[in-house]
């Protein structure tokens, strides 16, 4: 049972905002270098800004097309908070960011619509409770989002339990973990062209030497963060994911978020025989 189902609407509205972010993520290694946009490399993250209120519209669209009623908007208040809560416990220190295995947890129970939904309103209050409200904020809404929504694709959810599903999702999870780092790289990595280095970002150089430079630049700055956080995510998954998975399950099942409403008829009022003889 999933408390957000992917509509028509809803889809299209995802593919779309997907499909932007990936260029707006990957455009560095393509474009080429007598392009007008790399002469703005750094402005790039503000103009990314301007999606903000686009995967705010993702959201509201995800929940009227498919009738998100109170309960299931009140479980997503309610992890959304605790995502957000978790965050600032690592202060990403090392890459421990607890949060991650929650999202992962959350979107295989209750499904990719609601993953990517729960994804984006968590790491916007946790932008909002932390002060880390700035141009990568889309980038991390967009990003934490598809973390969340590729939990619910995963295979296996109406079937796989137990051991086999939790290592299902710490192998997601530690994959997702250094895939979020090394997408969001993208974001401040072109705001390192020009310098002597050769882990900077060059416009308009072949996209194997731009994309060994980056590989570098990934190695150089970042796997000391995201392999720490893929061994946090998954050793929190393994350890508390399987009661976590069982509260998330019954939680969705008391909610019945996708129980049917009926209205029947009101059954006419019979008088007693003894006032039908009077």
């Amino acid at each position: 049972m999933r408390a957000v189902r992917l509509g028509p609407r809803s889809v299209a509205a995802l593919a779309l905002v997907s499909a932007i972010g990936a260029v707006a993520f990957g455009w560095p290694l393509f474009a080429p270098g007598d392009s007008g946009i790399t002469t703005h490399a750094a402005d790039a993250p503000w103009l990314f800004a301007a999606l903000l209120p686009l995967l705010l519209a993702v959201v509201v669209a995800t929940i009227a097309d498919t009738g998100l009623d109170a309960k299931a908007v009140a479980m997503l208040g309610v992890l959304a908070a605790a995502g957000a809560a978790l965050r600032p416990l690592g202060a990403g220190t090392a890459g421990i960011e607890p949060m991650f295995f929650l999202m992962v947890l959350s979107g295989r129970v209750l499904g990719p619509g609601f993953g990517f939904v729960l994804g984006a309103v968590s790491m916007f209050a946790s932008a909002l409770l932390t002060g880390g409200v700035g141009p990568w904020m889309p980038f991390q809404m967009l990003a934490m989002g598809w973390v969340a929504m590729g939990a619910g694709l995963l295979p296996g959810a109406a079937r796989l339990r137990g051991r086999a599903e939790t290592l299902l999702l710490a192998g997601y999870g530690a994959v997702a973990s250094v895939a979020y780092g090394t997408v969001m790289n993208l974001q401040g990595w072109t705001l390192m062209q020009g310098m002597a280095s050769g882990i900077s970002y060059v416009p308009g150089d072949p996209l194997d030497e731009n994309l060994a430079r980056f590989v570098a630049y990934c190695l150089a700055t970042s796997l000391g963060w995201d392999l720490p956080r893929a061994v946090v995510t998954m050793v929190l998954t393994l350890t508390l994911g399987g009661a976590i998975l069982k509260a998330l399950r019954r939680a969705t099942r008391r909610a019945a978020f996708e129980a049917p409403v009926a209205f029947e008829a009101p059954v006419a009022f019979e008088a007693p025989a003894a006032f039908e003889d009077r």
